[in-house]
């Protein structure tokens, strides 16, 4: 019986490799790709430019948190750096990517307030 089994299917036609476009073989690695760049890179580019046209505006005298959550007040800003005041006669110089947030005027005066 099992001779039989092995004639059936020897006789069956193989499918040859070269026969699968490989457009169809390539599309769901394509359309994953797509939606990784849609829901991953894109928003990743837009706040990296925020970010940068944040840093690129800051003035001495405006107040800042940093990325490790010190606040401060700019001093003086280099190409490279920030010249950041963190206390009375305390000014440490730090990377401009470490800037995190510039406080507006309303969170400045509820900080004064307090």
């Amino acid at each position: 019986m099992s001779f039989l089994t092995l004639m059936s299917i020897s006789e069956q036609p193989a499918a040859s490799p070269g026969q699968s476009n490989l457009l169809v073989g390539l599309l769901p690695f394509i359309l994953v790709f797509v939606i990784f760049y849609l829901l991953i890179i894109l928003p990743q580019r837009k706040k990296q430019k925020q970010h940068q046209q944040m840093v690129e505006n800051l003035r001495p005298g405006d107040r800042i948190i940093t990325s490790g959550g010190i606040f401060g007040t700019v001093m003086d800003v280099h190409p490279d750096r920030i010249e950041l005041k963190i206390a009375a006669n305390v000014k440490v110089d730090i990377l401009k990517s470490a800037v995190a947030i510039i406080l507006s005027d309303k969170e400045k005066t509820e900080q004064k307030e307090s």
